[in-house]
């Protein structure tokens, strides 16, 4: 855990959020400025800075992430859904703990 870290702060429940998910590894929780129908974030509990060192580091880890996205759009939107990983301050990351956008509910545009 990152003592600066807001991710790091909302899975250690001292920052509260809606969580939707989680198991001994994993967290996700509803984005609060959300850019989709559904949007929730899916985070790691390990810190890790981005998804290429969270893919070097734990790339089982970074597959279930996945299978976490895909369960969320199951349940919420038949299965479709966008996944974004933003990797660095020019891609638009402003929370350096890895975190997937799981973007659902509603059908989007290209």
């Amino acid at each position: 855990m990152a003592d600066d870290c807001l991710f790091c702060k909302i899975i250690a429940g001292e920052i509260p959020s809606t969580k939707v998910y989680e198991d001994d590894t994993t967290c996700a929780f509803k984005d609060i400025n959300p850019k989709a129908k559904v949007h929730v974030l899916i985070v790691p509990k390990k810190h890790c800075a981005n998804v290429a060192e969270l893919a070097k580091s734990d790339p089982a880890e970074l597959a279930h992430i996945v299978e976490i996205a895909q369960s969320i759009a199951d349940k919420e939107f038949h299965g479709a859904y966008r996944l974004i990983f933003n990797t660095g301050e020019d891609a638009g990351q402003s929370v350096f703990h890895v975190h997937a956008h799981v973007l659902t509910g509603e059908t989007m545009e290209e």
